[in-house]
């Protein structure tokens, strides 16, 4: 089976912070491009949010590891005048940039893409935003949570009716707008091969959310009639439900017309087929908080491994609801290297989640733990040119800290 990392060679500088910019980068490592992480001299702050409430607590820095894995790393202050020489040769260096500082510091920092593309024009710029680069909020600041859900539209759907917008999961809008960003950037080298040319790609978290949302947001725009929040006991569809098994398991079920009959007979209750309150398409939907608990009754007398061979068995479509601690105890996350092993990470951490794009016949680069605080400088920077006297100057400047032993 071929192994050869389909971005062997590819150079990437990553200057990006949190969740998206940097999971963008961790697709690319992940088929072996050349990731540099370039983070302040005191670390980034998603270095700590494994002590960040709400965040799951855990000794194991997690999240850094799993949005900066397989990453060499420089600690670099860009408000030190002796930075900017280092930014220059890293640009020169890169064939990515990936940046999501807002723009007005960005301008100040001379991080723009005009300020860098004159070094490297065959540079792919990837910028990433809370809510695009134009428009009267193009400059606020933005979260995956307030960006991607909120404003999105997400926030307000994903709920039932009845109750407020609840959180949602950190970082899962960050990592579905990374996937957008690295999609950007692939598309970007994939024209520079034909044209040779640079570009600045874009997208934000507002673009992603509402792109994840865009089935309502598109019914929105032809002024759609919507059915309002879902209302578990008063479903627009009792086929198309969450239902609670006798052991307490939550699932998904969803039955298209064409299941429908061989699902009650697999219930035993064909009779509901002819039910005038149900059968008739004029009574359904009066009629459907009936149906559902009907459902209810059926679905609460056995537990969900007696749904999961009925439902397997008709080869309908449905979901347990499952939390995370049982999550990674599913074999199909190993069996399909959704979950792989890390290396060097310490501790409790051996395993961490693969980025979810394969490609058969090639073989993703092992994972291996993510950098310490300017755990690369000396190498990255010979490696750029610079020699030791030159780094000494850096860090009697302030550009890059004094060395001293680092823990994540």
């Amino acid at each position: 089976m071929p192994t050869d990392n389909i971005f062997s060679g590819l150079k990437v500088v990553d200057l990006a912070s949190f969740i998206a910019g940097p999971s963008a980068a961790v697709i690319l490592s992940d088929f072996g491009a050349d990731v540099i992480k370039v983070e302040p001299p005191s670390g980034e702050l998603w270095r700590h949010a494994n002590h960040l409430p709400p965040q799951p607590v855990a000794e194991d820095a997690y999240p850094w590891h799993l949005a900066n894995r397989n990453k060499r790393g420089i600690a670099l202050d860009l408000k030190s005048p002796g930075a900017h020489q280092v930014l220059e040769k890293l640009v020169k260096w890169a064939d990515v940039l990936i940046v999501n500082t807002p723009h007005p510091a960005r301008a100040r920092l001379k991080l723009e893409y005009q300020d860098v593309v004159q070094w490297n024009p065959r540079l792919i710029y990837a910028d990433i935003s809370g809510f695009g680069d134009k428009g009267p909020d193009a400059d606020l600041p933005g979260f995956d949570i307030t960006s991607y859900w909120a404003r999105s539209g997400l926030l307000s759907m994903t709920r039932d009716a009845g109750a407020p917008p609840t959180w949602p999961v950190a970082g899962s809008g960050d990592n579905a707008t990374a996937v957008g960003l690295y999609s950007a950037i692939v598309t970007a080298l994939y024209r520079r091969e034909r044209t040779g040319e640079g570009a600045h790609v874009t997208t934000s978290l507002l673009a992603e959310g509402v792109w994840s949302a865009s089935v309502s947001i598109q019914a929105a725009l032809c002024d759609a009639k919507f059915f309002g929040l879902h209302d578990r006991a008063h479903p627009a569809n009792a086929a198309m439900n969450v239902y609670r098994a006798q052991d307490g398991t939550w699932f998904v079920l969803i039955v298209t017309p064409d299941k429908l009959a061989a699902v009650m007979k697999a219930l035993g209750r064909t009779d509901l087929l002819t039910d005038p309150r149900f059968a008739d398409p004029k009574k359904l939907m009066a009629n459907m908080p009936a149906l559902t608990a009907i459902l209810d009754e059926i679905f609460c007398s056995k537990p969900m491994a007696h749904w999961y061979e009925v439902f397997n068995g008709v080869h309908v479509t449905f979901g347990a609801v499952r939390g995370p601690q049982e999550v990674v105890n599913d074999p199909q996350l190993r069996a399909n290297d959704i979950v792989v092993p890390l290396e060097g990470a310490g501790g409790k951490l051996t395993s961490t989640i693969s980025s979810p794009i394969q490609v058969h016949g090639v073989t993703k680069v092992p994972a291996k733990r993510a950098p310490d605080i300017g755990e690369h400088n000396e190498q990255v920077l010979h490696q750029l040119g610079f020699t030791a006297t030159e780094i000494d100057a850096l860090r009697a400047g302030g550009a890059i800290p004094k060395p001293k032993q680092q823990v994540t």
